[in-house]
C-alpha cells in the first residue's frame, strides 16, 4: 500500500457514474416494482452503499477509509431503455474516495442484473467512469 501517513486530511468528494441498458419490458418491471425479487432499484442502491463501505476487502491494496456519506442515485431513461447510476463517496482523511464511489455504482448495476436477469439476460452495464474528484494534493479533476 501507497504510505499515506503524512498527507494531511482533507474533506474528499468523488462522483462515478454507469448505466444498464435493458430491453424495454424489463425497464418497465424495474419502474413499476414489480419484478420477481422486488424493489429493484431501493436494493441497489443499499446494496452499492454498502459496497463503497467494503472497497478495501475487495481492491488489494486499497485504503480501509471513513466514509463520511455515500448517496447512489438512479436515474430511468425510457428513450434508452436503461438506467443511469450516479454515486458520490464523502470523507475527511489522507487519501481520495474515488475507488468506493467507482465501487458503488458497479455493485449498483450487479444488482439491477442479478434481480432483473430472469427477465433478461442480455442487459449491458457500460460507461462506468468517474466523473470527478475534489480534494487532496492533487485537487480537483473533472471529467470532460
Amino acid at each position: 500500500m501507497v504510505d499515506v501517513g503524512a498527507k494531511h486530511a482533507t474533506h474528499r468528494v468523488a462522483v462515478a457514474q454507469g448505466r444498464i441498458a435493458m430491453q424495454p419490458a424489463t425497464l418497465a418491471l424495474v419502474t413499476a416494482g414489480t419484478a420477481k425479487k422486488g424493489d429493484v432499484l431501493g436494493v441497489a442502491r443499499l446494496a452499492g452503499i454498502m459496497a463503497s463501505k467494503k472497497t478495501s476487502d475487495l481492491i488489494p491494496l486499497c485504503h480501509p477509509i471513513a466514509l463520511t456519506r455515500v448517496a447512489v442515485e438512479f436515474e430511468l431513461q425510457p428513450e434508452a431503455s436503461a438506467v443511469l447510476c450516479r454515486a458520490t463517496a464523502e470523507c475527511t482523511g489522507p487519501t481520495g474516495v474515488e475507488m468506493e464511489a467507482l465501487t458503488a455504482v458497479q455493485v449498483a448495476l450487479l444488482t439491477i442484473y442479478d434481480m432483473c436477469k430472469a427477465a433478461d439476460r442480455g442487459m449491458v452495464i457500460s460507461d462506468v467512469k468517474l466523473l470527478e474528484k475534489h480534494g487532496g494534493k492533487s485537487g480537483s479533476f473533472v471529467a470532460d
